[in-house]
């Protein structure tokens, strides 16, 4: 059992994911009960403020984005003692050495250290606290995502890192495996029997993951334009997702036995090539339009210039090994969708023969399908059929109904938790379990790279789509192809 970090360096603390989720995940740790005790919050930016002035913005963040029932003064104001502040920028080691003599200050605990910041700071960081004697075999680093910009960058920061880590010291964050619908994928997976003897391609005619957001840039100019939804949305969060639902059973639930089947699935994803690209992906672009009532420029308007990043992708993956072969992985994510929704859909075969044709009664049988949502609500949704009320002197007629568990309703009891507040905790106690490994980032960006490549090779523009729509006609011919549908 690891010991818990006593002390938490947080870089980027002035930035907003900080405010909205890191500060309010921890606060929430704290009023359970769950942060080791004594515990320090040394918060950095590269903005000069003392530590007064750093609180009341953390103060006015809580205030912000706690939800009324969980703001109590009483205990915004004893976790605002166990924050200190002091500014760094990459590159000044003095900065650096205040830092630590701030942190050694606190206590000679294991320090974890949280970098919210762009990922070229993440390297020099990491030597700054190197240098400043801030590194030792207890001190744990978690790094936001993107880990690079493709296969070759994510292996000089893993190798930077590498240099003053073990593998077992780095936690990569990727939100979504926080998520407590994505974690029970694997507990409907394998805590259940009615599901994994089904979960291949003799049972499953295929499967759709779809990540679609309302929002345009939002002011994410300069990081997103060049970046695009492949690389900001697919290398990370969705293909998280499929190695989950693609995977072989783990020997056990822990950090190793989850990793290594997870990264034997993206180890498994057929590269694309400049042939396969033309008929296995679309690139869209969004253009003005409106979502839910409200007008939207289009991406080149708002960017101030033309520009070829694709905001929508769709992708018809396949996994070469013996439990998916035949059954294709279609993957959509897009920018001013009409509706903010994370969902997968596990599309069963039909039933081999219907019994249920006689005196003139044909229609066909619905296949079963399994719908789980991720976002804005968590649901699971079991469609099967069920015989509709009558005599059925003509027949017996069916209807498809959906059996439905939503964990909001299910477990009403509980505070749904914030994703970042199990990654936090996590990372404290030591457990990399819901946390990225090296060798899956590379696997992710070997499948990114080759349809990136292949793209160039190819000439493959993007085709636009009105802000507010399902993406482009391309997108919607893709599966319709292969006689399926987007579920929407």
């Amino acid at each position: 059992m690891f010991e818990k970090s006593a002390t938490l360096i947080l870089f980027g603390a002035t930035g907003d994911l900080a405010h909205r989720m890191l500060f309010p995940s921890l606060y929430h740790l704290l009023c359970d009960g769950l942060l080791p005790e004594p515990f320090n919050i040394l918060a950095s930016g590269r903005s000069e403020m003392d530590d007064a002035a750093f609180r009341e913005t953390i103060r006015k963040a809580l205030a912000t984005y706690l939800a009324d029932e969980h703001h109590d003064e009483a205990r915004v104001t004893a976790f605002l003692e166990k924050i200190s502040y002091c500014a760094v920028s990459a590159g000044e080691q003095a900065h650096f050495d205040a830092l630590a003599k701030r942190a050694k200050a606190l206590g000679d605990g294991p320090i974890a250290v949280y970098l919210s910041t762009p990922p070229s700071l993440f390297a020099p960081t990491a030597q700054g606290l190197a240098a400043a004697g801030l590194v030792d075999a207890h001190t744990r680093i978690a790094m936001e995502k993107p880990i690079g910009k493709d296969l070759a960058s994510s292996k000089v920061v893993n190798d930077a890192i590498g240099d003053l880590f073990d593998e077992e010291q780095i936690f990569r964050v990727d939100h979504y495996l926080g998520k407590e619908t994505v974690q029970n994928l694997m507990a409907l997976r394998f805590g259940n029997r009615l599901f994994e003897p089904l979960w291949n391609g003799g049972a499953i005619d295929h499967v759709q993951i779809t990540v679609a957001e309302t929002v345009g840039l939002e002011g994410r100019v300069s990081y997103y334009d060049g970046v695009g939804a492949l690389k900001d949305m697919v290398q990370n969060h969705m293909l998280q997702i499929l190695s989950i639902i693609a995977m072989e059973p783990p020997a056990r639930m822990d950090s190793t036995s989850v990793r290594d089947e997870k990264v034997k699935a993206l180890r498994s994803l057929r590269p694309m090539t400049p042939e396969t690209v033309r008929t296995h992906s679309v690139r869209g672009q969004y253009r003005d339009g409106a979502v839910k009532g409200k007008i939207i420029a289009g991406y080149a308007e708002e960017l101030g210039k033309d520009s070829d990043t694709e905001t929508f992708v769709a992708l018809k993956a396949h996994i070469d090994n013996w439990r998916w072969t035949g059954v294709p992985f279609y993957l959509r994510t897009g920018k001013c969708m009409p509706n903010r929704q994370s969902e997968i859909l596990i599309q069963f075969k039909p039933v081999t023969h219907s019994i249920f044709r006689r005196n003139g009664y044909d229609r066909a049988l619905e296949p079963n399908s399994l719908i789980i949502r991720l976002q804005p609500d968590e649901n699971i949704r079991l469609c099967i059929m069920a015989k509709r009320p009558g005599l059925d002197r003509d027949g017996v007629k069916l209807q498809e109904v959906g059996l439905d568990v939503s964990l909001t309703h299910a477990f009403a009891g509980e505070r749904r938790r914030i994703a970042y507040e199990r990654l936090l905790l996590d990372l404290l106690e030591g457990d990399t379990t819901l946390f990225v490994r090296r060798d899956e980032v590379e696997a992710q960006w070997t499948w990114i790279d080759s349809i990136t490549q292949s793209w160039q090779e190819s000439g493959q523009q993007v085709v636009h789509y009105a802000a507010g729509t399902w993406g482009p006609s391309a997108g919607i011919a893709l599966i319709e192809r292969d006689g399926a549908s987007w579920y929407d």
